[in-house]
C-alpha cells in the first residue's frame, strides 16, 4: 500500500488520491493553487497534527485499495478527454452558477450593506473573480484546450511552444484567482452568515463557499494534472 510519509506535494498527493482533496478541506488547505506545497511544511503553518494528517490519508488510502471504486483516474486520461471533462463539468458550473451568485451578493448588499461594511468588499472581490473566470474560461477554451487536442492528434514542436507559453499565463491567473478566495473567506468569516442575515444572505454565503470547493478542484485538475503532464512531453 501507498504511503504518505509528509515530504509529498500537497498537489501530487491529491492527484494520486482523490479523496484527500476531501480531507484537505476539512483543514481549509489550499491543494490547487498551493499544490507545490510540502505536506510537513502545510501541517506545520496551519498548526494542524502531521500524524493525524497523514493517518486520515492512509486510512484513505486503504479504503481505496479495499472497495471497488468508480472513481476517475485523471492521470491515465488522454488530454482530449480530460480537456472534455474539465469543461463539460467545472467551466459549465462556471457557467450556471456565477449568475446566480452575482444576483445574490447584489441582492445582500442592497439589503444589509449599511450593517455589514464587507458586503461591499465581497461584491468587488467577487466582481473581479467572475471577470478573470470568465476571461480564463475563453482563453482555454479557445486557445489551449484545442492546442493541447492538436498536439495529442498530431505532436509537433511548435505546438508545445505555444501550449507552453499559454500555460505560463493561465497558472498566473490561477494565482490570482486563489488570492480572491482566500479574501472572500476571510470577510465571509469562513462563509458564517451573521446571526442578522436573512435567507438569501446563508443562500449565498453556502454559494461562495461551494463555488471555492469547485475551483479547488478545477485548479487542482489544470495545475497538478493536465499543465505538468504537458510540460513533460519536451521530456520524450
Amino acid at each position: 500500500m501507498k504511503e504518505f510519509k509528509g515530504n509529498e506535494a500537497i498537489g501530487e498527493v491529491v492527484a494520486s488520491l482523490p479523496k484527500a482533496a476531501e480531507i484537505f478541506k476539512e483543514y481549509k488547505i489550499d491543494f490547487c493553487c498551493g499544490g507545490n506545497r510540502i505536506l510537513s511544511s502545510v501541517a506545520a503553518e496551519e498548526n494542524i497534527p502531521l500524524e493525524k494528517l497523514l493517518e486520515e490519508l492512509m486510512a484513505a488510502q486503504q479504503q481505496l485499495e479495499t472497495m471497488v471504486t468508480e472513481e476517475k483516474d485523471f492521470n491515465t486520461m488522454g488530454y482530449g478527454q480530460l480537456i472534455d471533462y474539465i469543461v463539460s463539468t467545472h467551466h459549465a458550473y462556471l457557467v450556471r452558477e456565477l449568475p446566480k451568485l452575482r444576483d445574490l451578493i447584489g441582492k445582500i448588499l442592497r439589503v444589509h450593506g449599511q450593517q455589514h461594511p464587507e458586503l461591499s468588499r465581497i461584491h468587488k472581490l467577487f466582481h473581479n473573480l467572475e471577470t478573470e473566470l470568465e476571461q480564463h474560461m475563453i482563453k482555454e477554451e479557445e486557445i489551449l484546450f484545442p492546442l493541447a487536442k492538436a498536439y495529442e492528434a498530431k505532436p509537433a514542436q511548435r505546438l508545445l511552444m505555444e501550449i507552453y507559453r499559454v500555460n505560463a499565463e493561465l497558472e498566473e491567473e490561477h494565482e490570482g484567482a486563489g488570492d480572491i478566495l482566500k479574501a472572500l473567506r476571510a470577510l465571509t468569516n469562513n462563509y458564517m452568515p451573521p446571526a442578522d442575515g436573512c435567507g438569501s444572505y446563508v443562500l449565498t454565503y453556502k454559494g461562495l463557499e461551494a463555488l471555492e470547493w469547485d475551483l479547488f478542484q478545477h485548479i487542482h485538475l489544470e495545475n497538478n494534472i493536465l499543465f505538468p503532464r504537458l510540460a513533460e512531453e519536451s521530456l520524450i
